[in-house]
């Protein structure tokens, strides 16, 4: 915070967050230490469900990202994985795909592409498509 090695404050995650030191006590963290297994499990197993619901519902939904021509984006290529989007589906549902063929637009942009599934081979528009974060 300052130069002089006789401050002692330190850098707190209010200062990160509101630029100056929260006031307010932290709140108490509720232990449950009289819950027999089955109530463990069955709490254990409400905390995977939740966090699968946010998860499928927040990071899946923001791998579809609709720019709608604001911005240009890269053509996909052979070889991509990605989320199919169905309609009918919850995301939780939502089945992978490996792209086979590329399908250009009359101005060289993919439109459709050929995917190959679990259950084979499918056409489907690329705007019902969200691409996997692949790393080299």
């Amino acid at each position: 915070m300052s130069p002089d090695p006789n401050d002692l404050s330190a850098i707190t995650p209010g200062h990160l967050l509101v630029g100056k030191p929260l006031r307010a006590l932290p709140e108490h963290t509720i232990a449950t230490p009289h819950l027999n297994n089955l109530e463990r499990f069955d709490v254990i197993t409400a905390a995977k469900q939740q966090f699968w619901r946010r998860w499928s519902s927040d990071y899946i939904h923001e791998l579809r990202a609709r720019t709608k021509w604001t911005s240009s984006s890269s053509n996909l290529a052979i070889g991509t994985m990605v989320i199919i989007h169905d309609d009918n589906l919850p995301a939780q549902q939502w089945k992978l795909g490996r792209i086979e063929a590329l399908v250009p637009g009359k101005d060289g942009h993919v439109r459709v592409v050929h995917l190959r599934t679990a259950n084979g081979i499918c056409w489907r528009p690329v705007h019902k498509l969200a691409t996997l974060p692949m790393e080299a």
